[in-house]
């Protein structure tokens, strides 16, 4: 069973001390394989907020996927982001703007949907939607497919449409034909899960919430997900099914802070079962 921890807007800078506490013990508890930050790690990209979110990566205690967000890149240094938008950031995560993790289990390919000359519109290009589809489409069956980005590729309500990424539709096409399972995201501080409809094969856009900061939505409290992938209850008692996963499934788990107890608790869990083409994966 591999465990990931989907983590997106923390906006440190605007985090809550007792949430970010509970947010680690939770790390420490899971114990993750890998720990994905969906953008929006800071609130103003100054170096103190970088400076802090560095502090809280290195206690985490698990291998790291991040990819920058809109507020990840100055807003009132003009210089800076239009000379050197990504310089803060590469001090604390590297130079690498679309990481990729690759593990027996996992695939997990980051997409930079930031643009220096947005202030906060996401865009993902041709280019990168070609990159992603053929790391994708060279994943083993037992690999969960796994894409990561800011903005949401596929939003639940009508009031967050205007926050879509920019060339999503073109990329869920894309994506799905080349056999991602999930596309995760943030951007948005609402949690769901979703399949979108319409697409050549099944995959799921899955959001989280603010992590640890004070900007949530009124309804939501902070939250994050956990994925985790592995071998189907009683799967060796039976045969493998046509177009399952190679007998394996995902849950996606909800966790959200309950200010009282502070701490992370679990809220909803999700099923979903990854398609395989198995003669074409194999």
């Amino acid at each position: 069973m591999s465990v990931l921890l989907h983590i997106a807007d923390t906006h440190f800078g605007t985090e809550r001390r007792p949430v970010v506490e509970a947010l680690l013990a939770l790390a420490a508890q899971q114990q993750p394989d890998l720990v994905v930050l969906a953008g929006d790690v800071t609130q103003r990209a100054r170096p103190a907020q970088f400076r802090a979110a560095k502090a809280f990566v290195d206690r985490l205690g698990a291998p790291v996927l991040a990819v920058p967000g809109n507020h990840d890149i100055a807003l009132f240094d003009p210089w800076a982001r239009l000379t050197r938008p990504y310089a803060r950031w590469a001090e604390v995560f590297g130079a690498d703007l679309e990481p990729v993790h690759a593990s027996a289990d996992l695939l997990v390919v980051g997409v930079n949907t930031t643009r220096a000359w947005r202030h906060k519109n996401g865009e993902v290009s041709a280019a990168q939607i070609d990159r992603v589809a053929g790391l994708l489409a060279a994943a083993s069956p037992q690999q969960l497919r796994v894409v990561v980005v800011h903005q949401p590729a596929a939003v639940t309500r009508a009031s967050d449409r205007a926050n879509l990424l920019r060339g999503h539709q073109a990329a869920l096409h894309a994506w799905s034909v080349a056999g991602a399972d999930l596309v995760l995201g943030g951007h948005i501080h609402l949690p769901y899960t979703l399949a979108p409809q319409g697409l050549a094969r099944r995959l799921w856009v899955i959001q989280a919430g603010t992590a640890v900061s004070s900007r949530t939505r009124a309804e939501v409290p902070n939250s994050v997900n956990i994925l985790r992938w592995g071998e189907a209850p009683g799967v060796r008692d039976r045969p493998a099914q046509c177009g399952s996963a190679a007998g394996r499934h995902c849950l996606v788990e909800q966790w959200d802070f309950v200010r009282h107890d502070r701490s992370f608790v679990r809220r909803t869990v999700t099923p979903v079962q990854p398609e395989r083409n198995l003669a074409q994966d194999s």
